[in-house]
């Protein structure tokens, strides 16, 4: 074992969830995959943490759960990748580091505590993937990732633009992170895009306000009608290969491949397009992700967290397939 600044390096090989024919998966604690927690072992490259948060919802709460639900419907993910033809377990150590404390009756100090965590955490790995919890959450998670790379192309996959100024007053909220961000520097306004919106919107100055944030966008009407390589070919030329964060809303998807969601609209994607689209973009310079919005108390069956845990598992692919 070697010591390189904050971070713990180790030759050791990576631990891997566990062996579903020696314990069953729906034994044993619920990790993303089944896991190893990140104090478990000795070093890891990417982590899963959740933020079981959502003090910033507009409409209908219940994404503080969704951490939990979808760690619970992760249990079934196997450990090689046929898509991405990878086996990413077991190319890199990937932990679960457990949640981030984020205070319920305080928003400022909230985003203050997932800025520090997700900063800490980005101290000990190289890339982590971030389930939610609301969306508010990106603006902390960016802030950190900052610190990093320094500004960040955003591929921002969410039914809605996010970019609104306030609710109510409030500049913090689920439905403004990628205005914040954008008015602080922490995004590349030449490189960042929004895939998959739809839906009414408060006027067409939405959409003029967005392009002077620095996004373009590929709608969700767009990849209906052009279909996903078409959108990844536009994403691709975008993005480039500069460092990318993919933040993803699961309302991204259709109500009928994802019901438990705080603000959903009809016309989404399929569950099938948006693995496809990951997939599309694996070889990318993808530095973080966050999958949010999963509300369990709308959701039937787990049909949304079985989508947001296969969603998380394609990122975790992705990044362990570039590298």
């Amino acid at each position: 074992m070697q010591l390189e600044g904050t971070r713990i390096l180790s030759a050791h090989t990576p631990q891997g969830p566990v062996d579903a024919s020696l314990t069953p998966r729906y034994a044993g604690i619920a990790t993303f995959a089944k896991l190893p927690r990140i104090e478990d072992v000795p070093a890891a490259d990417i982590a899963v943490v959740g933020v079981p948060f959502d003090s910033g919802v507009s409409f209908r709460p219940g994404a503080r759960f969704g951490p939990t639900h979808v760690r619970e419907a992760s249990r079934l993910l196997r450990p090689y990748n046929p898509a991405q033809d990878v086996s990413p377990f077991a190319v890199k150590q990937v932990v679960d580091a457990g949640d981030i404390v984020a205070n319920p009756f305080s928003l400022d100090e909230a985003v203050r505590q997932v800025e520090e965590a997700a900063t800490e955490l980005g101290e000990r790995v190289d890339k982590i993937v971030t389930i939610g919890g609301d969306h508010t959450i990106a603006l902390p998670l960016l802030r950190a990732i900052n610190k990093k790379h320094g500004p960040v192309a955003v591929l921002h996959f969410d039914a809605h633009l996010d970019t609104w100024d306030t609710y109510f007053g409030a500049p913090t909220t689920h439905g403004t992170p990628f205005r914040r961000a954008s008015e602080e520097g922490l995004i590349d306004l030449t490189a960042s895009m929004h895939g998959g919106t739809r839906g009414p919107l408060y006027g067409k100055g939405d959409l003029e306000d967005d392009v002077k944030l620095g996004f373009q966008i590929v709608t969700s009407e767009f990849i209906e009608e052009n279909g996903v390589p078409a959108a990844l070919e536009r994403i691709r030329e975008r993005v480039g290969d500069k460092p990318l964060y993919i933040s993803i809303d699961i309302d991204v998807l259709d109500p009928a491949h994802a019901p438990g969601t705080g603000t959903p609209e009809a016309g989404g994607l399929t569950s099938r397009e948006m693995l496809r689209l990951i997939r599309g973009l694996a070889d990318l310079h993808i530095v973080g992700a966050d999958v949010v919005e999963v509300a369990p108390a709308y959701d039937h069956a787990q049909i949304t967290a079985v989508a947001a845990s296969h969603v998380v598992y394609e990122l975790v692919s992705a990044m362990a397939a570039r590298d």
